[in-house]
């Protein structure tokens, strides 16, 4: 039997804050995603997609059911699931390559210092800062930040890696780059990938399933659309068609019907696939 690689069963997260009464974020989450596969999740605000992630990263703990990697329950974090927030968390008093050194010497402390620099160096030039690694952060741009926050996360050499609105706060030029940066070191590395958003249009272009969540309290998955794209990708081509048009609609359709009972949200299926653009079947 094929062993499960990230599975979440039954999950649910209750948090207590102190003299208020307890808020229940998550109940029942069951989603099994599997090796190389790029998941996103997108919701209103308040649904829990950021504890989820959390969770998966075990930074925060379920209250009831269970998230397991490997068939193992996730009890605390572990480099095999790097996080990448929408705040780049760059330590301003440390170059870009000091910064990536953290992860690394944090892992792979057996290393030579040689070699730790030269694994760091290589993420760094993998992403584009090569020529920017001896620089601070107050003197690269918001794009690059990023660039590094993603390059110390995959210093760490996770399986799984988990993005945050990484993107959030980037100009629309600086997000596309990054997102086919992200894709290219997806495919290159056979990542498993669990990005939170609030843009459909980077989950469509980006993912193989897009988790929809209800809202919450009490939140939980409402539906999940299979995104039938080939890869690798073409952006302006996918974009463009009106499979692309389609399965924003079917995102576009469930997030307004959350707001607005009564309101039909059924996924329909592609029924026109576009040579170049859809998987074969």
């Amino acid at each position: 039997m094929k062993m499960k690689f990230l599975e979440l069963i039954r999950t649910a997260k209750t948090f207590t804050p102190g003299g208020r009464p307890p808020v229940e974020v998550l109940a029942d989450v069951n989603l099994e995603i599997s090796k190389g596969e790029f998941v996103s999740v997108i919701g209103h605000s308040g649904c829990g997609k950021s504890t989820l992630l959390t969770l998966i990263a075990g930074l925060e703990l379920p209250t009831d059911g269970s998230v397991c990697f490997r068939e193992r329950e996730i009890e605390r974090p572990g480099p095999e699931r790097a996080v990448v927030f929408q705040n780049h968390s760059l330590l301003p008093w440390r170059t870009v390559l000091q910064n990536v050194l953290l992860a690394v010497d944090a892992v792979f402390a057996r290393e030579s210092r040689a070699q730790r620099k030269a694994r760091a160096e290589r993420w760094l030039d993998k992403v584009g800062l090569r020529e920017h690694m001896h620089k601070y952060p107050h003197e690269i741009s918001g794009g690059m930040k990023q660039r590094a926050g993603i390059a110390r996360a995959l210093s760490m050499e996770p399986e799984v890696l988990l993005l945050d609105e990484p993107f959030g706060a980037l100009d629309a030029l600086t997000r596309a780059q990054l997102q086919d940066e992200v894709l290219r070191l997806h495919a290159e590395n056979n990542l498993t990938v669990f990005m939170v958003t609030h843009d459909i249009d980077e989950a469509v272009y980006c993912s193989d399933r897009i988790v929809m969540m209800n809202v919450g309290p009490r939140a939980t998955i409402g539906q999940i659309l299979p995104v039938p794209f080939a890869r690798p990708r073409e952006r302006l081509a996918l974009m463009e068609s009106p499979a692309f048009v389609h399965c924003r609609t079917e995102c576009v359709r469930f997030l307004y019907a959350q707001k607005r009972p009564g309101t039909v949200a059924s996924i329909t299926p592609v029924t026109a696939p576009m040579e170049g653009v859809l998987a074969p079947a």
